[in-house]
């Protein structure tokens, strides 16, 4: 039988190893949204939250901080979270000044360790933009189905992304910065994406119709996609592969949650307008 020439064959290996991360990884963060609402587990969440923004500032300060990541890593992890933690406690104006002040303050600490100021400023607002917004989604009404919503819509998008992209190939969506994502893979996370709202809209017990359930998953599938798209653009700019090798299969958690980084700001935007009433 003839094989497959080699830029159709489909990594079943590397499949296979992300498949086994996601085994461990989803159940661990889908628990720690879940349970914070029983008495006295609010603390899953925010310690999930925690451990996240400490090894994406590690992933961020070895990515562009070489000589000195340590310090710009502590820098940037004490600035996302007195952010996080302030928006924890309902304090989102100040939540906010303290993700600016923090970029202020990790570009001094970048400067006085002869690193690049703006690299560091701009991984603090890079990174505590989308960790403020889940902070707030997940502690607003229906917080835990609507941070459920951001975490299947934006899985789904990557999953059927990788899937279809890695099965039916074609055009290449962006190749100067991301020479393995088609078109065809957008399509199918597109479409993974929006039937995920739909599914959650139908299912769960989020109110929400079936077409902004659609609408939403769309939308956050899209902003998926451009996350994985902007990460790329950056791991090039900084001259690295991955963003480091924490998560067989993925490479840093920054590979793994890239995408969802951008599909928080947009669902914490979704939720605002349903909570404010704008849709009705």
């Amino acid at each position: 039988m003839m094989s497959l020439p080699p830029a159709r064959r489909f990594d079943w290996s590397n499949l296979a190893i992300r498949v086994a991360s996601a085994t461990v990884l989803v159940p661990a963060v889908l628990g720690a949204v879940w349970f914070a609402d029983y008495p006295g587990l609010s603390w899953l969440f925010l310690v999930l939250v925690a451990v996240a923004v400490a090894l994406l500032a590690i992933e961020w300060g070895a990515m562009t901080a070489p000589h000195a990541p340590i310090r710009v890593s502590t820098a940037l992890t004490v600035a996302i979270l007195a952010g996080a933690f302030l928006a924890h406690s309902g304090h989102m104006p100040l939540a906010w000044g303290a993700a600016a002040l923090g970029a202020i303050a990790a570009a001094l600490v970048a400067r006085g360790v002869a690193e690049r100021p703006t690299n560091a400023a701009f991984g603090v607002i890079y990174l505590a933009i989308p960790v403020i917004c889940l902070v707030w989604l997940r502690w607003m009404p229906e917080g835990r189905q609507w941070t459920v919503l951001l975490f299947v819509v934006a899985w789904a998008a990557d999953i059927a992304a990788f899937a279809v992209g890695s099965a039916l190939k074609g055009p290449k969506l962006w190749p100067k910065f991301s020479p393995n994502k088609t078109w065809s893979g957008l399509i199918g996370g597109l479409i993974a994406a929006a039937g995920a709202g739909v599914a959650m809209a139908a299912f769960s017990d989020i109110v929400l119709s079936l077409q902004a359930g659609a609408l939403i998953g769309l939308v956050g599938g899209l902003a998926t996609m451009a996350g994985d798209l902007w990460e790329s653009m950056l791991k090039r700019r900084f001259g690295v592969k991955d963003s480091g090798d924490l998560i067989p299969g993925h490479g840093g958690l920054l590979d793994r949650v890239d995408g969802l980084m951008f599909a928080a700001v947009v669902l914490a935007a979704a939720r605002l307008i349903n909570h404010l009433g704008w849709a009705n």
